[in-house]
């Protein structure tokens, strides 16, 4: 289990925390690693160590992976800053926003620390895990071959990336070797069509149809981040300054990546497992998924995305790996 954290947030850590032991960890044991970009003090490893059921450990971030590059005109960059927080753009005038954004995109997978690992489980402090876990996911995720997991998937502010998708394009243009378009989930991240009652909710200015993989949760395969085929990919977006002068999340990042350069068949909807981060959740429909897993969620209220206009879901089981009912063996 893998979260980026600072002291502060102890507290929503240890909520987060405590929901997936006891949905899922208390069954298997597995490793947390925190990281932050200052030191942890001993409140913060004390209380997280008593709340872990395996070993905990902490690493600080180096200032290279983090900070924002030296190449970035600050003074341009500063403008944007400014005229992005007044058009009130989501976190659009924050600088340690972009900064944690740039890290999950392309730096994460390169922490000493995380070496003797080949998968993580992404864990954001504020979060809770509805449901007990029908199954060990690093296991299903080895066993089935899969090299990204998600619950969520949404539409992108695209105030947020306005030339991401331009960069994409050239990424595509100059490596069709990479990127094998026969097997890819390209048209889930370009299909704009109907679906059933829906309509697309936003107009994009591009081919990409904003739609990404909310990776606030995420399971994923630590060799596809490190593969020169990822790393190739976040340095050409990269070099285009596009985290610091727009604000690129890691989410359509990770999600552009993983449609691009993974077959559509290693990309995998868990959809047994529920989840909330603010202000969205997912919970399964099924009420005797619920009543086996011990759910507390309720579907089709309030918040609840998986087929609400702003969902992307019903477009990944239309352009994905589908929608499956399989219980994989734990």
């Amino acid at each position: 289990m893998l979260m980026l954290v600072r002291n502060w947030e102890l507290n929503g850590a240890l909520k987060s925390m405590r929901s997936l032991e006891d949905r899922f960890n208390r069954d298997y044991h597995y490793d947390w690693t925190f990281l932050n970009d200052e030191p942890f003090d001993d409140a913060f490893i004390e209380a997280t160590t008593a709340m872990a059921s395996g070993k905990t450990q902490y690493a600080l971030v180096p200032p290279e992976h983090w900070n924002c590059p030296n190449w970035i005109d600050e003074e341009e960059f500063e403008k944007r800053l400014q005229l992005m927080g007044e058009r009130g753009v989501l976190y659009g005038g924050t600088r340690s926003y972009r900064n944690m954004c740039r890290f999950n995109s392309g730096y994460f997978f390169r922490q000493k620390i995380l070496e003797p690992y080949d998968y993580y489980f992404r864990v954001e402090p504020d979060v809770e895990y509805y449901c007990d876990f029908p199954y060990d996911p690093f296991k299903v995720m080895r066993r089935n071959n899969k090299k990204y997991g998600f619950v969520i998937a949404i539409y992108e502010y695209e105030d947020t990336i306005p030339t991401l998708w331009d960069a994409v394009e050239e990424f595509i243009e100059d490596n069709k070797e990479i990127v094998d378009m026969e097997n890819n989930s390209y048209d889930f991240i370009t299909d704009s069509d109907v679906l059933g009652v829906f309509t697309s909710i936003v107009d994009s200015n591009s081919d990409y149809n904003l739609c990404h993989f909310w990776s606030n949760f995420e399971i994923g395969d630590l060799n596809f981040f490190r593969s020169e085929k990822y790393k190739k990919y976040f340095e050409h977006l990269d070099s285009k300054g596009g985290f610091y002068y727009e604000r690129w999340g890691d989410a359509p990042v990770h999600s552009i990546g993983a449609s691009l350069l993974l077959n559509r068949d290693e990309i995998i909807h868990f959809d047994e497992l529920g989840y909330y981060h603010n202000p969205y959740y997912t919970c399964p429909t099924s009420h005797n998924m619920k009543i086996q897993q011990r759910c507390q969620c309720t579907p089709h209220k309030n918040g609840h995305v998986d087929i609400d206009p702003n969902s992307c879901l019903m477009r990944w089981w239309k352009n994905g790996a589908g929608k499956t009912f399989l219980k994989y063996d734990q």
